[in-house]
Order: structure tokens, then C-alpha cells, then sequence
């Protein structure tokens, strides 16, 4: 087992790894830039190392000066929780070189479901159902025009190297493929310094269903189940449930042994995500996450199986902790992400906390790294914790939530907690009838 773990992350899932760690026994370093000098998670560590300044590039981004701190402090591990370097093939790769365990899949895994061309084809190889596009990039107008015939509309142009909806155009006719296709280049250049798009069917009221999978590198895998994250505002998931409740029990197991399947064959190693879209009871892979997910909570809530734990473990070499046959899945799990946002402008809200009271109770679990008196700043992501409630059904699971939601306060900032209090009193919401584009419609018609 490793001796000291170096969390290469902020927020939250920083907070979250230094809490497994400590239950191993096994030392943390905490890595910061200067706005996070005061953060939890630097608070709590054995450790501390300022990285840089305020920018993402010039302190968590910073490869070399995260090895330095690795070096500086002899920590043979690192943990990169989700963001930033979590899925950065180079990074791995240079750790590797200098002696340092990656807590991830290799870099050869990172790369190949990296490029969503190769993830696809890589994925239809496997036996993973998979979304009719293009067989690879499409690099001018007349490519676009051609597929998308033989695709038939509408149809969705995308970044190959994209994430969190940029890059992404959709085209309902032959009219406004051009504009499109040409706006998601532009767009996928300017956000990854590479243009490169593929194009795929667009289908009109799927959920989205991701699929938990682990390995241990050698050939055994293992899924822990489905997490519906249909709820979405631009293509950024905002709540989560395990499991599914478009799902019945075959279903589920179906898809995750086909997702198994895929990681034995591939041999991967440590946590990955397999997501679909999902409609009609057809699967079609989008893509594959080769880290940590924020949501992952809610499927420890169902299985009872600690994931960075396990992650550790499988990157130390011991193996996975459990069996296909161990795992159990029992009642239902959902997470709101609380964002230090305006609920009905979603405008980014940092400051100061200046009263924090965290819900409590059997079944409620808070993932945060804030407390009163912390100042959120302005440089991030405005994810500032997660609220995951476990009940034995889904209807139980949402009354817990509604209680637990009336418990939360944070003063002295904008969140998006009244967004949450809205959705819980939804019908829809209650019978679980929601696709990914529900949000988006019901922001857009909610009188103001």
C-alpha cells in the first residue's frame, strides 16, 4: 500500500479522497493555489504545498510543479479526483516516469476514450451498443452533407475532443447543417485547439444513463450498477439518481455485464463511467469517462462499496475488493448539486459564507468543503458540495430529500438550493418522467 497519497485536486473531491485516505491510514499532501491557502482540504492534510497562483493553468493544471511537490514531500501516489488532470494522458505518463503511481487507468486507456472516435470504435468493438454516426471525423462540407443523408436528420455534429456541451451544433434539416457543422469546428478549435468533429443521430427525448464500472488492470472487472443523470441545463448534469427509474432490474443487469464484459477485454484499470444515451430501450454509448465521477456517491449509497478506496487499492496493486456475485444493490440513492449560483439566473455568485448548517439525519450525506466563514472564489467551478440522500424506495429516498433540502441553509451567497425545493414538488419529478431535455423546457416555460 502507498505510504502518502498527493491529492491533486480542490474543493470537494479533494475533502472526499483525504477522507479515504485517512481511513486506509495512509498520509495525504495537499496540493493549492493561493486563493485555496484557507480550503478544508488543506486544513485537514498531513501535508500542504502552494502550487502557484490563482489560474487553473498556473497551479492545479501545472504538471511540473505538482511533480515538484510529489518530489518535495515523497509522496508516491497521486490522486486526481475528477477535472483537471484527471484524464490527462501525459500527465500518467510523466508520473509514471518519475516513479509515482497514476490512481487511474493507464495512459494508453486515458488516450484512447479521450478521443470520442477512437471511444466509439473502440466501444462497437467491444460489444458496447453504440450511437449510428459517422465512422470518423467529418473534415468538410460536402463530408457533412453526405453523412448526414445517410445518417438522416437530425443529427448532431460534436467535438472529437470535447466535453461539457462545447463543440456540440445540432442540425434538424439540410437547411442549417452548414451553419452548424461550421459553428461546432469553430467552437471545438477555440475551447481544444483542435476542430475535429464526428457526427452522430440525434434522438429526441433519451435519458442519460451512465453504467459504473471497475477493473483491476489484469482482466477482472466488475459494475456497480446505472445512475440516471437526465437532469441537465447545458449538457452539465444538476441531479442524479441510482438507480435508473426507466429501468428494470434485466435491464440494468444487461448493460452493466456487457459494460464488464468491455473492461475484462480491455483490461482496464480503476474506476471508468460508460455512458449512454437511452431511448426507446435501446442503449447507445456517447462516451467513456476514465476517472472518478462527481456523482459517484449515490452508487456507494447503493452498494455500500467505498469507490476511492477501491480505487486506491486496484492502483496499489491488490486487486478488487469484490466480486460481480458481492455486490447487492439496496434502495435508492439521488444527488443535487449545489452550485454557488442564482437559481434563476444561474449567474456565478463567489463571497462569503456567512452561515452554513448542513441537513442531517439517517440516509443524508453532505459532500462539501465549505464552512462559515470560507469565501468562495471567483477562479472555479461553482460546484461548492453535493447533498446525496439514501431511502429504502424511491419515494422514501424523496421525502428524505425534501426534508433534508428544508434543513440546508448557506447565507450570504446565491445557490441553487430553491432550484432543488422546485424540482422535489414537481410531478414529473415525482414519477420520475423526465428525458435530458426536461430541465432545459422547464426553465425556459417557469413563469418568472
Amino acid at each position: 500500500m502507498f505510504s502518502k497519497i498527493l491529492i491533486a485536486n480542490r474543493g470537494e473531491i479533494a475533502l472526499r479522497v483525504l477522507r479515504a485516505c485517512k481511513e486506509l491510514g495512509i498520509a495525504t499532501v495537499a496540493v493549492h493555489s493561493t486563493a485555496d491557502a484557507d480550503a478544508m482540504h488543506v486544513r485537514l492534510a498531513d501535508e500542504s504545498v502552494c502550487i502557484g497562483p490563482p489560474s487553473s493553468r498556473e497551479s492545479y493544471l501545472n504538471i511540473h510543479q505538482i511533480v515538484a511537490a510529489c518530489e518535495i514531500t515523497g509522496a508516491d501516489a497521486v490522486h486526481p479526483g475528477y477535472g483537471f488532470l484527471s484524464e490527462n494522458a501525459k500527465f500518467a505518463e510523466i508520473l509514471e516516469a518519475h516513479g509515482i503511481t497514476f490512481i487511474g487507468p493507464t495512459s494508453e486507456h486515458i488516450r484512447m476514450m479521450g478521443d470520442k472516435i477512437t471511444a466509439k470504435t473502440t466501444a462497437e468493438d467491444l460489444g458496447i451498443p453504440v450511437v449510428p454516426g459517422s465512422a470518423g471525423s467529418v473534415d468538410t462540407d460536402d463530408d457533412a452533407f453526405r453523412t448526414a443523408e445517410e445518417i438522416g436528420y437530425p443529427v448532431l455534429i460534436k467535438a472529437t475532443a470535447g466535453g461539457g456541451g462545447r463543440g456540440m451544433k445540432l442540425a434538424r434539416s439540410k437547411d442549417d447543417l452548414i451553419e452548424a457543422y461550421r459553428t461546432a469546428r469553430g467552437e471545438a478549435g477555440a475551447a481544444f485547439g483542435n476542430d475535429s468533429v464526428y457526427m452522430e443521430k440525434y434522438l429526441d427525448k433519451p435519458r442519460h444513463i451512465e453504467v459504473q464500472v471497475f477493473g483491476d488492470g489484469e482482466g477482472d472487472a466488475v459494475h456497480l450498477g446505472e445512475r440516471d443523470c437526465s437532469l441537465q441545463r447545458r449538457h452539465q448534469k444538476v441531479w442524479e439518481e441510482a438507480n435508473s427509474p426507466a429501468l428494470n432490474v434485466e435491464q440494468r443487469m444487461k448493460i452493466g455485464e456487457i459494460c464488464a464484459d468491455a473492461m475484462r477485454k480491455m483490461k482496464y484499470r480503476g474506476a471508468g463511467t460508460v455512458e449512454f444515451l437511452y431511448e426507446n430501450g435501446e442503449f447507445y454509448f456517447i462516451e467513456m469517462n476514465t476517472r472518478l465521477q462527481v456523482e459517484h456517491p449515490i452508487t456507494e449509497a447503493i452498494t455500500g462499496i467505498d469507490l476511492v478506496h477501491e480505487q486506491i487499492r486496484v492502483a496499489a496493486g491488490a486487486g478488487l475488493s469484490v466480486t460481480q456475485k458481492d455486490i447487492t444493490f439496496s434502495g435508492h440513492a439521488i444527488e443535487c448539486r449545489i452550485n454557488a449560483e442564482n437559481a434563476a439566473t444561474f449567474r456565478p455568485s463567489p463571497g462569503t459564507i456567512t452561515h452554513f448548517h448542513a441537513p442531517g439525519g439517517l440516509g443524508v450525506r453532505i459532500d462539501s468543503g465549505v464552512y462559515q466563514g470560507y469565501k468562495i472564489p471567483p477562479y472555479y467551478d461553482s460546484l461548492i458540495g453535493k447533498l446525496i440522500v439514501h431511502g429504502r424506495t424511491r419515494v422514501e429516498c424523496m421525502m428524505r430529500l425534501k426534508r433534508a433540502l428544508d434543513e440546508f441553509v448557506v447565507d450570504g451567497i446565491d445557490t441553487t438550493l430553491p432550484l432543488f425545493q422546485d424540482l422535489i414538488a414537481n410531478q414529473d419529478i415525482a414519477n420520475g418522467d423526465y428525458d435530458i431535455h426536461w430541465l432545459e423546457h422547464y426553465l425556459e416555460n417557469k413563469p418568472k
